[in-house]
């Protein structure tokens, strides 16, 4: 044993010196590892203790090396490298008294040890979620001492083997999962509400403790009474991270975010109305539970889940201020995508949340976080909830921010949850198959804003709430209205400010010259309804949302809107306006509930004498008409154009967590208006399927190097998709489009990423396009488009590419000395584009 131990570490050794030169000479110096420019900040490997299946020094350092070496093809694009441990659920902090040699309770279990049931007892028909089981016979036992020894064992072997920074991170869960909790739920019921899973079963943020004689780190003496739990909790974060020589801290599952991190109900929203009188007084709590924990912990990085919803619907619902939280000088990380969509399929609201909380932030710093596996509830969602379908990457990946300089920002932290199991293995097939992805994905970000756009009000919400709280219902409105149009196929993954717009379109005029915005309507006389209107006055694309209530006179008269008496229940809809072809129609009636859509319906068109207006969809109740969806364009615009859309949210409140879209065989699916408007701004998407229940699509379309980005999610493949642009029909690389109408027809599998740089206009046919090889010194390009007939062609090379520099070959092929075909430089509305016309049979562009 000795011998063998001496060969260890002999071994290792020699590991670490070799190791150490690639801090000379690091990762990237072997090989391009810059993603194009945009490498990123810091990528995190979140991680239990079960891969530590032994308490032994040796087998310690075997799992660590294990770990850096399975993710090394992707720790080579990242700056700093983060591994964050899920040791328990965060009572190791509350409970940890200073002594080392301390037991240490941590997360050995499959399922919820915090139940009346023993571990590994009770009916076999309990659920996981009822009663756990330890993750193997005789899971092993640690101390803190052995966990200091962890956290400075994969700070030593992570900077050997990967020459990078090595940072290592605490986590805090406020409920149930992950260990056993003597101090919430037996020593300390106090701090419990919430109902997220079962009652009173999460720790709220704004909690004050009872009594308690027990010594802590930061209580030597005990916990006086009412002391909130942000100063406890606080002080016993900075003894814990500091002794144990970790570098920050991540609140888990909503915790400092509001009381039910998973609900659409909340301290503020009850399901039936909203409770306005508690808004200042919850806002404060909250906003009061992080100054607390900062005066006594004030420096560690701290890094945020979030909950499962939105800004909006968080603060409406919850009274969560998120702007003072960004502003608070906190020295926080904003929390990532929410990893739900996993679960449910929401990708909708997997969306909003992470649009919402981008769009202003403390910095330009954000996560995007990938759920690979759950070590604690027997799934790997990677191999089973998502198929091994990489939509879950592509979809948030294809998103931005644009910050006030008209930049684009891209995330700057990539986070996987979590690199083991629930029975602690870490199988190399789950970052060998999610890797590639996530580096095209990140090859294929967005460089340009995106064809729609996202002004999002994070200001205007805020102010609302604290100065118009009868608008709350108009602020939890919005973003369920986004939720159910993105879950309808809206292709939104782009968003602004509405505090940064002004400043972007002032540093940047043609930032969104080939992109349509879609935006609330702007408080009266602000910088931003000025910015608005001109910008839709000097040929800007402009979607308005949302009821009009509040809206200026100059804004009624840009939209040529009014305001009538306001109606509410079900109505008929009149001369309905549909893009998708079913089998069996939607319905011809819709129901608008107040408490759910930001009021009722009272917007009509003012002058219906008006030709610049076109009207598309009427509502009927009781013999009155209101107008809920129009488009206006006026020769004087310069080609600017704008719609409106009144919006139904088509939601309900049934009990349970989230808002209940209303049953499709029973009425229309009143946001889906918001994909079909794009259409007159030349953005057509449709959808051809069965009958009106089953699911639609989730669509992204993103700008690369001048390139278009698409990224889908398709609980149904059974669905066709139909896409006709403005400048034509968007031709996938490596796909075949069938041709109807000028409109480009596909079917994709669960989850599918695709480019399009050729747009074909061509009534029918099928037109396929290829890569090619370039077989030619000077070219990178080839690509090649087949099945032409009488069409035109545009085709949208990389960004560097100019008139010399681009070649276009009819019914040619090797070595392309022949069928030279002449071009033109494309129309300036498009952006930068080359044209063929009356182009039959087989196309080869170069560049």
């Amino acid at each position: 044993m000795k011998l063998k131990y001496l060969l260890y570490l002999i071994a290792a050794s020699l590991l670490i010196y070799g190791c150490s030169h690639l801090k000379q000479r690091p990762l990237s110096s072997l090989g391009s590892s810059n993603l194009r420019g945009v490498p990123f900040q810091n990528i995190t490997l979140e991680a239990s203790l079960k891969p530590f299946k032994k308490n032994d020094k040796e087998d310690i350092r075997r799992v660590a090396e294990e770990i850096f070496t399975q993710w090394s093809s992707l720790l080579r694009h990242a700056d700093t490298i983060s591994i964050m441990l899920w040791t328990s659920d965060g009572s190791e902090i509350l409970d940890y008294t200073g002594n080392l040699n301390q037991p240490l309770e941590w997360s050995k279990y499959i399922g919820n040890p915090n139940t009346e049931h023993a571990i590994g007892s009770g009916p076999k028909e309990l659920s996981l979620h009822e009663r756990a089981y330890y993750y193997m016979e005789n899971p092993p036992n640690y101390t803190f001492k052995d966990l200091r020894f962890i956290v400075n064992t994969l700070k030593e072997v992570g900077a050997a083997i990967t020459g990078r920074p090595i940072r290592i991170g605490a986590t805090f869960d406020p409920g149930p999962e992950f260990a056993k909790s003597e101090f919430k739920y037996k020593k300390h019921p106090e701090i419990l509400e919430g109902s997220a899973m079962g009652e009173k079963s999460f720790v709220f943020s704004y909690a004050t403790l009872n009594e308690d004689k027990t010594k802590y780190a930061g209580f030597p003496n005990g916990i006086p009474a009412k002391t909130p739990f942000g100063t406890f909790f606080g002080r016993q974060s900075q003894h814990f991270l500091k002794d144990l020589n970790f570098d920050y801290i991540w609140f888990s599952n909503g915790f400092g975010f509001g009381m039910e991190p998973w609900a659409s109900t909340g301290v503020i929203f009850t399901g039936t109305g909203f409770n306005s009188h508690r808004l200042a007084e919850t806002k404060e709590k909250i906003i009061n539970f992080w100054k607390l924990f900062r005066e006594e912990c004030p420096t560690f990085r701290i890094e945020t889940r979030g909950t499962n919803l939105s800004t909006g619907i968080d603060l409406a619902k919850d009274g969560v201020d998120l702007r003072a939280i960004y502003n608070g000088g906190f020295n926080l990380l904003p929390p990532p995508n929410s990893p739900w969509a996993a679960l449910d399929g929401d990708f909708g609201l997997e969306m909003i949340g992470y649009l919402s909380r981008m769009a202003e932030l403390p910095d330009d710093k954000y996560i995007y976080r990938y759920y690979t596996h759950d070590p604690w509830w027997l799934n790997s969602p990677w191999l089973d909830r998502y198929g091994s379908e990489p939509h879950d990457i592509y979809l948030p990946m294809s998103a931005s921010r644009i910050n006030a300089k008209g930049e684009i920002k891209l995330p700057t932290h990539l986070n996987f949850l979590t690199i083991d199991d629930s029975f602690g293995n870490m199988p190399t097939q789950v970052p060998n198959e999610v890797i590639p992805h996530i580096l095209k994905a990140r090859y294929n970000s967005p460089t340009a804003a995106a064809p729609l756009v996202w002004v999002y009000p994070f200001d205007e919400y805020h102010n609302w709430a604290s100065n118009q709280p009868n608008r709350l219902n108009e602020i939890y409105y919005g973003d369920w209205f986004i939720r159910q149009a993105i879950n309808n196929g809206l292709p939104l993954n782009t968003v602004i400010s509405t505090k940064s717009f002004p400043t972007a379109i002032q540093e940047k005029p043609n930032l969104f010259s080939q992109s349509i915005l879609l935006a609330v309507v702007p408080d009266a006389n602000s910088v931003y309804e000025k910015t608005l209107i001109n910008f839709v006055k000097n040929g800007g694309k402009l979607v308005v949302y949302g009821p009009a209530d509040y809206a200026s006179a100059a804004f009624k008269e840009l939209l040529n809107l009014e305001n009538s008496t306001s109606l509410i229940g079900e109505f008929k809809i009149v001369n309905n306006y549909l893009l998708d072809n079913l089998n069996r129609s939607y319905r011809d009636k819709i129901t608008h509930q107040s408490l759910f859509s930001g009021g009722g319906i009272s917007t009509v068109i003012n002058n219906k004498n008006d030709k610049s207006t076109k009207s598309l969809v009427k509502f009927s109740k009781d013999g009155q008409i209101r107008d809920v969806l129009w488009f206006r364009e006026l020769p004087e615009w310069n080609g600017g154009k704008i719609a409106y859309v009144r919006g139904t949210n088509s939601s309900h409140f049934e009990g349970g967590r989230l808002l209940k879209p209303d049953d499709p065989n029973e009425y229309f699916v009143g946001p889906l208006y918001l994909r079909y408007i794009l259409k007159e701004f030349g953005l057509e998407y449709t959808v051809d399927k069965q009958n009106s229940d089953v699911k639609n699509p989730v669509l992204g379309i993103a700008r690369n190097n001048n390139g278009y980005f698409f990224s889908g999610y398709v609980p149904n493949t059974s669905v066709r998709h139909g896409f006709k642009f403005a400048q034509g029909a968007p031709i996938l690389v490596g796909y075949d489009a069938v041709m109807e109408n000028g409109k480009a027809n596909y079917s994709f599998p669960t989850a599918w990423h695709r480019e399009a740089r050729v747009f074909v206009e061509q009534n029918d046919g099928i037109v396929s396009c290829k890569e090619m090889h370039s077989g030619e010194l000077g070219i990178s390009r080839r690509l090649q488009v087949y099945g032409l007939k009488n069409a035109t062609v545009r085709v949208f090379p990389n960004d560097e590419t100019t008139e010399q520099t681009i070649h276009f070959y009819l019914n040619s092929t090797y070595p392309w000395k022949e069928g030279h075909l002449k071009f033109a430089k494309g129309e300036k509305e498009y952006g930068n584009n080359y044209v063929v016309k009356n182009v039959t049979g087989e196309l080869v562009v170069s560049w």
